[in-house]
């Protein structure tokens, strides 16, 4: 039985660390006000995670899933990050062999919300039926969301987007001038995957059947930095779109600097320059540029107004 005016809530996100960390940091603003969070997804990945701080761990609970096995995917890879980007399509399939483990899950733990990933569209339906309300929690920014659309344009094979051209102008549901669009070689490098296929069931009809199955959709971003583009979400979705802000990682001791040493060289190298001074690119940690793609990166960096110097810098053994 849940104390008076707390919650019970089931956390499900998609097999990628970019969406297990930043599902973690809700876990912990959730329990941070008192409710208790059950943490879905497989061994290998939960012993991957960060620590939890001491005083979260009767909190939040980590429920351990074995995922299935399928042809073509590794014994050992449980997140995307262990595969090739062209190996994703087989762990997508075997998380789709999850659904009878969760179904019996939500059956068991009868939780007074669930939040839950793109990728699990079949979920949505499944909470609906147990009168179970969902949030679907997404990492991607409102302004990426908004290239999906009204959700029926999916659903209902009305959406006329069919090779990677066209998602590189503004869609026509978006009523203000804005230069954001995807770029030619961000799309067609996963158009076949994102759009076509991906696996058995492709990425936009995932995210699609998700928005429209859920009962409200949870943001990592804030009003000050897309205002327009959240407003134009609920918009399109007419449903509530809720902001969360950026949730950063935490420490698990509090201490902002932590004992990583990584980062003290380079909080130390940073205090030496001045405001303003130092740009931070990160690719993300998945990124795998092939030989052509580094090339590409460094006749951009050589044509940019940006002074270097060798001489002047550290280097971090990760």
């Amino acid at each position: 039985m849940a104390e008076q005016g707390k919650l019970r809530i089931l956390m499900f996100p998609w097999l990628a660390f970019g969406h297990l960390i930043p599902y973690l940091e809700l876990a912990k603003l959730i329990a941070q006000k008192g409710h208790r969070v059950s943490f879905v997804s497989t061994q290998r990945n939960i012993e991957r995670l960060p620590k939890l701080p001491p005083n979260l761990t009767h909190l939040i609970e980590f429920v351990k899933i074995q995922l299935p096995k399928v042809d073509n995917l590794p014994e050992e890879a449980e997140a995307t990050i262990d595969l090739p980007f062209e190996m994703v399509r087989y762990l997508k399939i075997a998380f789709d062999e999850l659904q009878p483990r969760i179904i019996c899950l939500l059956e068991d733990s009868s939780p007074d919300w669930v939040i839950a990933d793109f990728a699990q569209y079949w979920l949505y339906p499944e909470a609906a039926k147990r009168n179970i309300p969902c949030a679907f929690f997404s990492i991607f920014t409102a302004t990426i969301l908004s290239c999906t659309g009204p959700t029926s344009l999916t659903l209902q094979n009305q959406d006329d987007r069919v090779k990677p051209e066209d998602f590189i102008v503004k869609p026509k549901w978006v009523p203000f001038e804005t230069s954001v669009s995807m770029r030619f070689f961000q799309i067609n490098r996963q158009f076949k995957e994102a759009i076509i296929d991906g696996g058995n069931v492709s990425d936009m009809y995932r995210l699609v059947a998700t928005i429209d199955g859920c009962d409200v959709v949870v943001m990592r971003s804030c009003y000050e930095f897309e205002p327009e583009w959240l407003q134009l979400l609920e918009n399109i979705y007419q449903k509530p779109i809720i902001p969360v802000g950026h949730l950063p990682p935490t420490t698990t001791n509090g201490d902002s600097e932590g004992q990583n040493e990584n980062w003290i060289e380079i909080k130390e190298w940073l205090d030496t320059k001045e405001k303003g001074s130092v740009v931070y690119v990160a690719f993300g940690s998945e990124t795998k540029p092939n030989q052509d793609e580094l090339i590409e990166i460094a006749l951009g960096l050589e044509k940019v107004p940006i002074e270097s110097n060798p001489e002047d810098s550290i280097e971090i053994n990760c």
